[in-house]
């Protein structure tokens, strides 16, 4: 016999991290969710941006947001980081790993600094990270994790060898961490966006001739932050409470599209 449907559920209004939280989607996944009233912290190289906004995200939806300087790339960081995100929040049940750089070198521009750059920003930050939350995910039900990958993760580019790399590696990694986190009761899903207008894209969609992307994707424009962030915000929600190891794309039908 079915069970009727309930009312939407609410998300959890435990504390959400935001790597990546000063711009672009980090910065609209911030917003999305203090709107449903969850504390935020905006973990960012850019100090200024980063308390900028937190204040503006307080100010806006009247949650505690907090903004602060750090570099990824530096494991020794995070634990500093994560007690003043708890601090301020008073408990941390989600993690959104969005802080992401982009390499433009292809093979030829390849090197041992570059590759370091990029796996350490986009791959190695989610796994540690996760594992030194795993207490406060354990502590507080349906706590949850999005990492946001990329269709590069699929398609591939000659351009970025590196992006694409750590973003096809955190597809597996979510897969591997989903079937031990799920033994705690957290889900890990990624969130793989396609062309969207951020201030990462910006610059090449100004350089390429007008229409470059559009032409291949099945809605003929390119995506807005705020869409992928509402994907995010559905994923941490406890209206997904019954998926993890997933990836959900958001690219207008980019990667399906053969249009020439």
């Amino acid at each position: 016999m079915t069970q009727p449907l309930e009312p939407a559920l609410h998300a959890p209004a435990t504390g959400v991290i935001i790597t990546g939280g000063a711009s672009g989607i980090g910065l609209a996944c911030a917003r999305a969710l203090a709107a449903v009233g969850r504390p935020v912290a905006l973990w960012d190289m850019n100090t200024a941006k980063a308390g900028a906004e937190a204040k503006a995200i307080a100010d806006a939806f009247g949650v505690p947001a907090v903004g602060l300087a750090v570099d990824l790339r530096d494991p020794a960081a995070y634990a500093a980081a994560i007690a003043q995100s708890r601090a301020a929040m008073g408990t941390i049940g989600a993690l959104v790993h969005s802080a992401g750089i982009v390499d433009t070198g292809s093979l030829d521009g390849l090197t041992e600094e570059v590759w370091a750059n990029g796996i350490n920003t986009h791959l190695r930050p989610l796994a540690l990270l996760t594992r030194d939350l795993l207490a406060d995910f354990k502590g507080n039900p349906g706590s949850a994790i999005v990492g946001i990958a990329s269709i590069n993760a699929t398609l591939g580019h000659m351009a970025n060898p590196v992006y694409s790399a750590g973003k096809s590696g955190m597809l597996g990694l979510i897969r591997s961490m989903a079937d031990r986190l799920a033994t705690d009761g957290v889900r890990i899903n990624a969130v793989s966006p396609g062309q969207i207008l951020t201030p990462m894209l910006k610059p090449t969609v100004e350089l390429l001739p007008e229409g470059t992307f559009e032409r291949r994707i099945l809605l003929s424009r390119l995506g807005t932050p705020e869409e992928v962030a509402r994907a995010v915000r559905f994923l941490l929600s406890d209206e997904a409470s019954y998926i993890t190891a997933a990836e959900l794309v958001v690219d207008g039908g980019n990667i399906s599209s053969q249009r020439m």
